[in-house]
């Protein structure tokens, strides 16, 4: 500001200070200087910063680097290619992740490599306020949930409406082992290898995994080894409350499907229950907005209560629920295969009103394939009104979540859900956490909101790479033919995990199974077995092409592998139409071990992408099942139960049958045998049942005995997770 100063030359004189509260989300350090500061002092020792900071990092003198932005557009000099050479000092501000900042865990001896909690102890995450400030988000347009962790507003986008994309990645498999081939890990490695080792600005997406998982089989979906999301136990372990939301919202509207068939079997005069759902409140009765919706659809053109008649009060208060039509089922975070089937309104209280019912596991609930494929909050809002949970016993329309006049309480409870989870990998780079549906019972991909700021937050050189889940038959599948059709984005390529071991299983050894020894199979070299096993992969990579997407096979290397395994299913990958087939090493060595694939990954992008959906949307449920199983699964045919043909003839009726296929089908297997190994053929495949999501958007089939909701094993993941009470630290997960 202007000061006036009689004894100043021109009769004033500038002063200030510094916006502390702003300046204190940039700078690393404020030091008062005793009478303060000229502007052309802070100019100069600004520019002497950057330029400082330039020879530091051997960026070429015009490279102009925008503030709290990713800088992207440089290349590295050749002699910073092996970027594990030097560490980024912690004083240094910017995403210029050059190098890496891990902290390498001792190793006993060469074949113990230390557990995925103790590397992620072993690394100190930066404030998730400073990762947001290096990547262009303001502080305005995130919430803090604890250090490490923040909600990313919406608003964001809005201010990035006409930003540019990036390139769109995304990451599948071949079928798994039960142990799983490193899916997760790799779309960390990859992300850390293209980021942090090779200057391009890239985003993680991944799944929230479900405490079904943690506590079952897995014990931790963050990645692994030194690819991984930190702070692991954060991310593990209830991240920022999604799952319970859903949870809570999901079981609000099982609770009013079954009060309000209570009070409809209750309350036989007609008119008594219309008093009741409005009632009298100071005198006057009204319509809220969720009834006159439900007056608009029964074509009811009135607005007063009084105006309604007899056959009309009747249309609108019975909504006559079949209970043996109800699809909506209650469900719980927890592997629970005694919730599978239960009878319920068992207690006096509930005068008769029993039913057989299920619970699934929460993450399968419709509401989580809603917020994984709703663009904002308004849009889940009208996908939660347009849920069917059953049917009208006399008319057999759909009765839907707005019918009960829950939806818009349902909204409530999911509000925060939509906006993604920040966090960070061991090397720095950044991940957004969103949704979590599972991919043999849902469409098992992260949310579409969380990709599509990723990808304009990265620019037109960064990549969003992005996890789909199980193997391509199914994630992949869904990817293309479920997200990217309702997203409207194109994917540039698909990176395909493998391993020798999974191979070998596809090959012919013997079963694989969590918590017992490997058979010597696995760690015996059987070049021939890894060829027999090569079906597998070659299916898959087959299936990628079928949507015009080039392919790239990430082989994930154990430490029993061989030079002449490896060789051998690289040769074959790319005889089959892979664009290339990279080993990797990004378990051991973090980003650094993923380079060649991210150089891989960065020349494939740049080929011309002509994805294609596999079907049209128009044509009969039957044939767009049989597509999928045709041309994915290897099927011969396609086998409908009774059950599942008369739901199709209902949906088609009923106009509901333009919308994609969500399989529901083992993920242990190309066909719907989970102990079928290979590339089978010629087999038929049972769709036993199917349902209507018609609020996320897509119809699923049931395949042969798929359940919705997991069991336990004899010795789960929880008999190992134990926390210290005095330092609140956690061991268990891994």
């Amino acid at each position: 500001m202007y000061f006036d100063e009689n004894c100043a030359a021109r009769g004033y004189r500038l002063v200030g200070d510094v916006d502390y509260v702003a300046c204190a989300e940039r700078a690393a350090f404020i030091t008062p200087v005793p009478g303060g500061v000229g502007p052309m002092t802070v100019v100069m020792l600004m520019r002497n910063t950057l330029e400082s900071a330039k020879r530091f990092f051997n960026i070429p003198a015009q490279v102009d680097l925008e503030s709290a932005r990713f800088i992207s557009d440089f290349e590295q000099p050749e002699d910073r290619k092996n970027p594990v050479d030097f560490v980024i000092r912690e004083d240094v501000e910017g995403f210029l992740v050059a190098g890496v900042s891990q902290k390498p865990c001792a190793k006993t001896k060469k074949s113990v490599y230390p557990s995925d909690i103790e590397v992620s102890r072993t690394q100190t995450p930066k404030p998730i306020s400073r990762l947001a400030g290096e990547i262009g988000i303001l502080p305005s347009e995130y919430s803090l949930y604890g250090k490490y962790k923040a909600k990313v507003s919406l608003d964001l986008e809005k201010r990035l409406s006409s930003a540019e994309l990036g390139s769109y990645v995304v990451v599948t498999g071949i079928t798994p082992t039960p142990l799983g081939e490193g899916k997760s890990t790799t779309t960390v490695g990859l992300s850390q290898a293209l980021c942090a080792h090779l200057a391009r600005n890239t985003f993680a997406c991944l799944r929230q995994p479900s405490q079904g998982v943690t506590f079952g089989i897995k014990g931790g979906a963050a990645g692994g080894g030194y690819s991984q999301v930190i702070p692991m136990e954060e991310f593990n372990l209830h991240l920022t409350g999604d799952i319970h939301a859903i949870t809570a919202a999901n079981n609000l509207l099982a609770a009013a499907i079954d009060t309000r068939m209570l009070h409809e079997n209750n309350n036989q005069d007609d008119k008594l229950l219309y008093k009741r759902l409005v009632p009298e409140v100071k005198g006057q009765r009204k319509f809220n907005q969720c009834q006159l919706r439900r007056l608009e659809r029964l074509a009811i053109c009135k607005t007063q209560p009084e105006d309604l008649t007899d056959d009309e009060i009747r249309h609108f208060c019975r909504l006559d629920i079949d209970p043996d039509s109800i699809t909506w089922n209650r469900v719980l975070d927890t592997n629970d295969r005694h919730l599978r089937k239960i009878m319920i309104g068992l207690g006096d209280a509930e005068k008769g009103n029993s039913r057989e019912a299920q619970f699934d596991i929460a993450v399968a609930s419709e509401l989580m394939a809603i917020l994984a494929l709703s663009s904002d909050l308004d849009d889940m809002r009208n996908r939660v009104r347009r849920i069917v949970i059953g049917y009208n016993k006399h008319s057999g329309q759909p009765v839907t979540a707005d019918d009960l006049f829950v939806s818009d309480s349902l909204t409530v409870l999911l509000k925060d859900t939509v906006e993604p989870t920040l966090m960070q990998t061991v090397e720095g780079s950044p991940v957004f956490v969103h949704a979590g549906p599972f991919a043999n019972i849902a469409h098992g991909n992260s949310s579409i909101i969380a990709d599509r700021l990723a990808l304009k937050l990265v620019g037109p050189r960064g990549f969003c790479v992005t996890e789909a889940g199980f193997g391509a038959d199914i994630g992949m599948e869904k990817f293309f033919n479920i997200k990217c059709r309702t997203s409207g984005l194109k994917p540039n390529l698909a990176v395909i995990v493998a391993s020798v071991r999974a191979l070998k299983m596809h090959g012919g050894a013997p079963k694989v199974s969590p918590g017992q020894i490997l058979p010597k199979e696995y760690s015996t070299q059987n070049v021939k077995m890894v060829e027999a096993g090569f079906s597998n992969l070659a299916k898959q990579i087959e299936n990628a092409r079928l949507f015009g997407v080039p392919v790239v096979v990430a082989l994930n290397r154990f430490e029993s592998d061989t030079v002449e395994e490896l060789e051998a299913v690289q040769r074959l990958a790319r005889g089959a139409g892979a664009f290339d087939a990279v080993i990797c090493e990004h378990f051991a060595k973090g980003g650094l071990g993923a380079v060649q694939l991210g150089e891989a990954v960065i020349r494939a992008s740049a080929l011309p992408s002509s994805f294609k959906c596999l079907y049209e949307l128009n044509i009969p449920i039957e044939e767009k099942i049989r597509t999928i199983a045709c041309k994915i699964y290897g099927a011969k045919d396609v086998s409908l139960s009774e059950a599942a043909k008369k739901a199709a003839e209902k949906y088609e009726s009923l106009g509901l049958s333009n919308l994609p296929i969500c399989m529901a089908k083992t993920h242990l297997s190309l066909s719907h045998e989970p102990d079928v190994k290979g590339a089978p053929q010629g087999f038929v495949l049972p769709i036993r049942a199917m349902r209507l999501s018609y609020g996320a958007g897509f119809i699923y089939p049931l395949v042969g005995t798929i359940s919705t909701m997991p069991g336990l094993t004899t010795r789960p993941c929880f008999v190992d997770i134990v926390i210290d009470p005095m330092s609140k630290q956690i061991d268990g997960l891994f």
